[in-house]
């Protein structure tokens, strides 16, 4: 029997209601530095998705591997129920993982750069002559993704995974990254030794517009250091800043590197994240689970911008090799978007060409 509205509307709360408590448990069980790294490391091969989306999957797979349900304790691609179909495979006969899919609403605007001109169209309405459209997210709902591993079907080839010697960094990445500083400004230089830089690996300094990295260590580490200065000057400029605590400049500067670093099959073992618990509740007025959830959205959202400007933005991004994201079905992830699903995260240079209240994936 078909539902009424209301009654369709009151399962997609309990549905969101049970999405947000599974949220909140995985977010709670980042409790230590190994915990917060593994979550990053796991964001940096589904990057497509929110970070509080890979939580929900990493959770639910977990979940599924602890029932039998899945062979891997690790999901490796996941896509939705038509998304398999275009590939010929078909769901095993599982749930899948519930995620926030964003709703999207089309708005209307004679005046694109006067914020409050903007109105929102009915479902079929059509603009008015001159007007310009925009779509926004302005709402969210649940959706469901299956692993590759709940499917049946053609082999999905495997990415193939940089080879790296130790010590040594994927070819072309310093370049990548270089360019990125210099183009925020900043001159990259080099030190002798950590005694010039006070005993750091690198520096950045706002006042002079310098970058500073070690001259004397192997190339993966330059790289990483690299990535973490540029994690610096991307999101820690004293006069834009909205988080000034040290210990959290350092977590977000050293999970940028490590996503970047895990993007590119870098051996990440020597990335170095204190206890969650120590910079978590180090901001006042916000609850712990608030902060980490914030500071991976922040961190995501900055790593996947310096990743898409490199000319290699490496691994794969969770979605299965062959897929067509092009068509109605596709889960497009656009420059806005980005910006909607972290709500009330911290701002970082939007895009957003006109604001509508939006609640963060």
């Amino acid at each position: 029997m078909r539902r009424s509205p209301a009654e369709a509307q009151a399962a997609r709360e309990a549905k969101l209601e049970l999405m947000a408590e599974k949220l909140q448990a995985a977010v709670e069980g980042l409790t230590t530095g190994e915990d917060w790294k593994r979550a990053i490391e796991f964001a940096a091969r589904f990057r497509a998705k929110s970070f509080r989306n890979t939580l929900l999957i990493f959770a639910q797979h977990a979940e599924a591997y602890e029932q039998g349900r899945v062979s891997e304790p690790v999901p490796t691609y996941v896509a939705g129920f038509k998304q398999w179909q275009q590939l010929d495979r078909s769901v095993a006969g599982q749930s899948g993982y519930m995620i926030y899919a964003p709703v999207m609403g089309r708005f209307a605007s004679k005046n694109p750069s006067d914020p409050m001109s903007w109105r929102r169209l009915a479902q079929r309405e059509k603009p008015a002559a001159g007007e310009v459209v925009r779509s926004k997210m302005v709402n969210v709902k649940p959706a469901y993704v299956w692993d590759v591993s709940q499917t049946t079907g053609p082999e999905i080839p495997e990415r193939p995974m940089p080879r790296l010697l130790e010590g040594e960094a994927p070819a072309g990445l310093w370049t990548g990254l270089a360019g990125q500083v210099t183009a925020e400004r900043f001159t990259l230089a080099d030190a002798g030794g950590a005694s010039a830089i006070m005993g750091a690996n690198g520096m950045t300094d706002y006042g002079s517009h310098v970058v500073t990295v070690r001259a004397d260590m192997d190339d993966a580490a330059r790289v990483k250091t690299l990535a973490h200065e540029l994690g610096h000057v991307r999101m820690h400029d004293p006069a834009e800043s909205v988080t000034h605590h040290r210990g959290i400049r350092e977590v977000e500067a050293e999970s940028v590197a490590m996503m970047i670093g895990a993007a590119h099959g870098m051996d990440t073992s020597d990335y170095t994240i204190p206890y969650v618990a120590s910079w978590a509740s180090s901001v006042a007025d916000k609850e712990p689970v608030d902060v980490v959830r914030e500071t991976g959205e922040r961190v995501r959202r900055v790593a996947l911008d310096i990743l898409d400007k490199l000319p290699d933005t490496g691994i794969g991004d969770g979605y299965p090799p062959g897929l067509d994201r092009s068509g109605p079905d596709a889960e497009r992830e656009t420059t806005t978007e980005r910006t909607a699903e972290l709500g009330a995260a911290a701002p970082m240079r939007s895009t957003a060409s006109f604001d509508v209240a939006v609640p963060a994936l």
